[in-house]
């Protein structure tokens, strides 16, 4: 990727919109920005009490809150991305395009489900660590690599040895607030690479950054959604208000 600055010109694009903001919740795990539609982004894993904003987010328009999505802030990072994906989720039709993923298990590691029969035997990088990803460790060679590495997985510099020599990667969504995904995307170049988890924003272009497929979700259930965001939910999420759906490019 040449141009870092690519992929936020696209979503700020998007973003110029006069929707008025209804309602924002930072949870522990997700933040929702409820405007035509809801849209969705991971929270900072950065507890803080020094927020200036809170109580005055409501009646903004997106269209002001969109350029936080560049902010080194991860807070204002975060709901600028979650304000921009309520906007793509009510013009968007790739959502209704895609194909609901169903998991007889975890519905959290639907997405791996769904791909394990070409996974096998393969080597395989995942940006994030999901709860429940050691099932898959007799099945192929998996790296995990985290922010935050906990036991087993490998520090964030691990990506510029271990994603050029993948087959496949899981890029979480929520490289594109944090700044990761130019960089990771251009490592990616040679693996299938898959852009997944709530954060995705259904967008057509992200073919062009060499993006194989989109693993989104939609919002089955706004009120449940709402409340399990509200109420601390990480991986709950997907078994009260979303629903994993997939759009594959080729």
């Amino acid at each position: 990727m040449t141009n870092p600055q690519e992929i936020y010109d696209l979503l700020l694009d998007y973003g110029n919109n006069t929707t008025s903001i209804q309602e924002v919740i930072i949870g522990l795990t997700w933040t929702i920005c409820h405007g035509k539609e809801i849209g969705l982004c991971m929270s900072p894993a950065l507890p803080t009490r020094t927020l200036s904003w809170p109580g005055t987010l409501v009646n903004r328009s997106v269209a002001d809150i969109a350029p936080w999505l560049q902010s080194w802030d991860s807070y204002q990072a975060t709901i600028g991305m979650a304000a921009i994906n309520a906007v793509i989720n009510s013009q968007s039709n790739l959502q209704e395009m895609s194909q609901p993923i169903i998991s007889s298990g975890s519905a959290n590691l639907a997405v791996f489900e769904h791909f394990l029969p070409k996974l096998r035997g393969k080597r395989v990088s995942i940006i994030g660590r999901y709860p429940g990803l050691d099932r898959y460790e007799n099945e192929m060679e998996i790296n995990v690599i985290e922010l935050k590495p906990g036991p087993g997985d490998f520090p964030a510099p691990a990506s510029e040895y271990l994603l050029p020599k993948s087959d496949w990667v899981f890029l979480t969504g929520t490289s594109i607030p944090n700044k990761t995904f130019p960089r990771l995307v251009e490592l990616s170049r040679n693996a299938k690479l898959v852009l997944m988890g709530p954060t995705v924003p259904w967008l057509a272009e992200l073919a062009e950054f060499g993006i194989d497929y989109l693993a989104g979700v939609t919002v089955v259930d706004p009120q449940a959604l709402r409340q399990t965001v509200a109420e601390g939910g990480g991986v709950r999420i997907f078994e009260t208000g979303v629903q994993y759906r997939l759009y594959d490019f080729s």
